[in-house]
């Protein structure tokens, strides 16, 4: 593990005092294979889950730093949650924090300075927060020739669509759902924008006639395949630009990860859908009692756990399904009951329900703290992904640039592919 310490590239101390920039042409291998060698040397770092496991593989080379991560509160972890890297934890952490950095350092893309005026009436059919990243991503949507014609891929009700769509432009929106379908048609006919709505499956065989050579995609959140797919299509069929943020690189359909650059086919790194969860595992737009519900949740999961061990006589994690929130308003020797009932075990008898619940908490707390160290590869993680899906467009004939389109708290999903036929 002392190879841990190493640094992942040679270039490590010219990324640390670089200004923070948009990654295009040559920089967007070279960033990737520096943050292909981070990740694939430290996987005994970010692959464990410390949800899953009662002792970390990496803890009896670092114990140290397990006792210092060990010994503090949930408050703490949670106050450490989103910036992990400036927490004084004993060595090696800092050194993984600041390579972690200093490879994901990234500017913001260039926005337009005056963004055209929009009626009252379209801004009040967004939802807040909505508004504020549709209105980011539209600002950074700059192409040397101006599209003729948008298509919004997994369109919802078209929000984004008819924010982009001015004067002469036409929009063609697909989605999913007929619901949001009909929806958005009736918004865009009552605005009086120029739009087709389109029910279609993306990742059905006859979404390609959907795509034209004319079309501008542009994706604001689209998940895993979604997105992989109109990269493919959209490539495919020539289209002139596209505009890519991704979202939810764990919903796929396949068991591993496929790469799609030449790149990334040639690493070693191999990324079940588990370790495609690591980059989502913040959540900076939960409320309070949200997390009062995810934090009561989880307690009473790991609780349980340590009862299942018990009641298996076997010292392995048993999985569960995803519990609806009546569950949790059940009391806590009832959940352990029911749950137990469900997954096929021993009945749980008579327990100190009180102390087991107690460590349930106090299992949270460690737990929250152990993963302050997967922490580290959320945004490295994330960047990799991307990179993948940059060079993939620069194989395909695109000049690509690679930047973040707001600000992290307004969504942590804040990077944005932009690609243009050279």
């Amino acid at each position: 593990m002392t190879a841990l310490l190493k640094c992942a590239t040679p270039n490590l101390a010219l990324l640390c005092t670089m200004s923070e920039p948009i990654l295009q042409g040559s920089a967007l291998l070279e960033r990737f294979q520096a943050l292909d060698a981070f990740v694939v040397e430290h996987q005994a770092l970010w692959r464990p889950r410390p949800f899953t496991a009662l002792q970390l593989p990496w803890e009896a080379d670092w114990p140290e730093l397990a006792a210092w991560l060990r010994s503090r509160t949930l408050e703490q972890a949670e106050a450490d949650h989103g910036q992990p890297w400036t927490i004084p934890a004993p060595t090696p952490f800092p050194e993984w924090g600041q390579q972690a950095q200093a490879l994901t350092r990234l500017g913001q893309l260039p926005r337009k300075a005056t963004p055209p005026p929009r009626p009252v009436s379209a801004i009040a059919a967004i939802p807040g927060r909505k508004l504020q990243q549709i209105e980011a991503f539209a600002a950074c949507l700059q192409f040397s020739r101006a599209p003729n014609h948008w298509l919004d891929w997994c369109s919802g009700k078209g929000h984004l669509g008819r924010w982009l769509t001015q004067a002469g432009q036409t929009l063609t929106c697909l989605e999913y759902d007929p619901m949001l379908v009909e929806a958005g048609s009736a918004l865009s006919t009552r605005l009086g924008i120029k739009a087709q709505h389109l029910c279609q499956d993306v990742m059905a065989e006859d979404a390609a006639a959907s795509l034209q050579p004319e079309h501008s995609p542009v994706a604001l959140h689209a998940c895993g395949d979604l997105h992989m797919r109109l990269l493919q299509l959209a490539s495919a069929k020539g289209c002139a630009h596209l505009a890519v943020a991704p979202c939810c690189y764990n919903r796929i359909a396949a068991s591993h990860y496929q790469p799609l650059s030449d790149a990334a086919k040639a690493s070693t790194l191999q990324l079940s859908r588990d370790d495609l969860g690591l980059p989502l595992s913040e959540t900076v737009t939960a409320g309070a009692r949200v997390k009062r519900q995810r934090d009561r949740s989880m307690a009473w999961r790991l609780a349980f756990d340590l009862l299942q061990r018990r009641l298996r006589d076997c010292d392995q994690y048993l999985p569960t399904p995803s519990l609806s929130s009546d569950w949790f308003d059940k009391p806590f020797a009832a959940f352990c009951h029911d749950l137990a009932a469900l997954r096929g075990i021993p009945a749980p008898g008579e327990q100190a329900w009180d102390d087991l619940q107690e460590q349930g908490w106090q299992r949270l707390a460690q737990v929250r703290n152990l993963e302050l160290v997967r922490n580290l590869f959320r945004r490295p993680l994330e960047l990799w992904l991307l990179l993948d899906r940059a060079l993939y467009l620069q194989e395909q004939g695109y000049q690509v640039r690679l930047g973040s389109f707001c600000e992290y708290h307004l969504s942590p999903r804040n990077l944005m592919l932009l690609a243009e036929r050279a």
